[in-house]
């Protein structure tokens, strides 16, 4: 079912099923993706658990408009393809960014763990040892800030953080492929925000935060232009 239900969910944010439209019958979709009516209907309630359908007596299942698209939902993230992601979320991504992740490290600069300043810091090397390895690079990225989240010892930014995963993860993996120089860049803002925590630092902490966001939205506009030329 989840193959099925990615499946239709990507025919949503593609267009072929319109916001307003109405989808074919159960017994239709289940022709047209090879499944049972009954693994169609358990599909067609992921979907509207989602906000992308809504299920009406007598009128069938109509597409919902995007603005109730549960779009913070890692798994509605994940469905999209990273490159159909649209440039006005990978704008909120980062205004959200913005908005939290300054006071987050601010928070984890009084309260990381040596633990978690340790293991931050080994997330760090996986950046800088990463060379030409993007994968290896995003990972350890990801992994570095869903430290400085938990570091923050606050349960709703950790919370906050696990549910913008999946969309600073497609951020990152777009403006990565830049140039190993902007990369090193960021390595070595990363590097500040571990000494930040390191020194209990609160206000070099939030410097450091306001430093990667402020690469992170140069290289998204370096990586829309590539997108689009």
């Amino acid at each position: 079912m989840p193959d099925v239900t990615k499946a239709m969910a990507s025919d949503i944010f593609s267009g072929r099923y319109p916001a307003g439209s109405s989808l074919p019958t159960e017994n239709e979709l289940g022709v047209e993706y090879g499944v049972s009516r009954t693994v169609i209907r358990e599909a067609l309630k992921v979907l509207a658990a989602k906000g992308l359908v809504l299920s009406r007596p007598r009128v069938g299942t109509i597409v919902c408009n995007e603005d109730d698209w549960n779009i913070i939902d890692p798994q509605v993230l994940a469905w999209h393809a990273p490159h159909a992601l649209d440039d006005k979320l990978f704008d909120a991504i980062l205004e959200t960014r913005r908005a939290i992740e300054p006071l987050v490290a601010e928070l984890a600069a009084t309260r990381a763990t040596l633990q978690e300043v340790a293991d931050l810091e080994a997330a760090w090397r996986g950046m800088a040892g990463a060379g030409e390895d993007l994968a290896m690079f995003s990972r350890s990225d990801i992994a570095f800030h869903q430290i400085v989240y938990a570091a923050s010892h606050n349960p709703i930014f950790r919370q906050i953080g696990n549910l913008i995963d999946t969309g600073l993860k497609f951020s990152l993996e777009a403006t990565a492929v830049i140039s190993l120089d902007r990369r090193l860049e960021a390595v070595a803002a990363h590097r500040e925000v571990v000494e930040a925590l390191r020194m209990r630092d609160v206000e070099a902490a939030r410097s450091a935060a306001n430093k990667i966001l402020d690469l992170a939205a140069r290289d998204l506009v370096s990586a829309k232009k590539l997108k689009n030329n």
